[in-house]
C-alpha cells in the first residue's frame, strides 16, 4: 500500500483531486468542483483552499476555477497564457505563470510543469481565447511524495524520459482514450517512468467515455503485474498516518 507520508489525496471524480499536506494546506489540480456531475455533495463545499494547479484550460479541468478563486483567494499555478487570462479576470495577486520545465513552491508543495500532447483553449462566454500549450503536473509534497497528473496528454515520442528523473510516486493518469492515454498506454508508461502507482482518471463521466474500469483492472494484473494501481470513486480519500 501506498505510503503518503501523512499526506492525503482525494478524489473528486472526472480529472480533479485535492491534495492536502500534514500541515493542513490544501491544493486542487484542475478545479472541477460545484459543477462536476460526478462530484460527491459532501465535496462541492470546500472548508480550505490554499492553491489551484491547472493542467490546461478545457472546461472540465478549468472548471469553477473563477468561482473558486473568488471564493478563497488562493494561488494559481497555470501555464503563461492561461494566467494572464485569469489575471484579467481580477487575480493578478493570485497567479503564479510557469513555463515548462522550471519549477517554483507554493507553501508545503513544489510544481514543474512538463509538456503535455493535447491542446489548450479557453471558453470566455462563447468565444475560445488560446490559453498557450496544455501541461502534465509534476507536484512535490513532504515526506517526497511525487504526483504527476497527465492532464490530457496522449503517448508522445520522449515521454518517458521527461518523466523517469521525477522518481513519480504516483501517477494520475487518463484512460479514456479519446484524445488522451487509452488503458494500455496509461498502464505501459507508468511501467515505463517507474511509478510505484497508477491511478486512472479522467473515465466514465460522459456517456461517451467507454473506458471500462474492470477491463483497467484485468489489464493491470494481468500485463502489468509489477505496477500498484489504485481506482478511486469519486470522494474516496487515500491517506496513510
Amino acid at each position: 500500500m501506498l505510503d503518503t507520508k501523512g499526506n492525503r489525496i482525494t478524489y473528486f471524480g472526472h480529472s480533479t483531486f485535492s491534495l492536502t499536506t500534514p500541515s493542513g494546506q490544501v491544493a486542487l489540480i484542475d478545479p472541477w468542483v460545484t459543477t462536476n456531475p460526478v462530484c460527491p455533495v459532501a465535496l462541492k463545499s470546500l472548508q480550505r483552499l490554499d492553491a489551484i494547479f491547472l493542467s490546461h484550460a478545457h472546461t472540465d479541468h478549468f472548471g469553477d476555477l473563477l468561482a473558486l478563486a473568488k471564493q478563497y483567494r488562493p494561488k494559481i499555478v497555470a501555464i503563461f497564457e492561461t494566467a494572464l487570462y485569469i489575471a484579467s479576470k481580477g487575480f493578478e495577486k493570485e497567479i503564479l505563470p510557469m513555463g515548462k520545465g522550471g519549477m517554483q513552491s507554493v507553501g508545503d508543495f513544489q510544481i514543474t510543469m512538463t509538456h503535455a500532447f493535447h491542446s489548450n483553449s479557453i471558453d470566455d462566454n462563447g468565444t475560445r481565447t488560446y490559453g498557450g500549450e496544455p501541461a502534465g503536473v509534476i507536484i512535490r509534497m513532504p515526506g517526497d511524495l511525487t504526483i504527476y497528473h497527465a492532464g490530457d496528454c496522449r503517448p508522445y515520442e520522449g515521454i518517458v524520459g521527461r518523466l523517469r528523473p521525477y522518481n513519480v510516486t504516483a501517477a494520475l493518469l487518463p484512460i479514456a482514450g479519446e484524445g488522451n492515454f487509452g488503458i494500455a498506454d496509461a498502464a505501459k508508461l507508468a511501467e515505463d517512468i517507474r511509478a510505484r502507482w497508477l491511478v486512472p482518471m479522467h473515465y466514465g463521466t460522459f456517456a461517451d467515455q467507454t473506458a471500462n474500469i474492470d477491463r483497467f483492472v484485468d489489464h493491470m494484473l494481468g500485463f502489468h503485474p509489477s505496477v500498484g494501481f489504485k481506482v478511486f470513486e469519486p470522494g474516496e480519500r487515500w491517506v496513510i498516518p
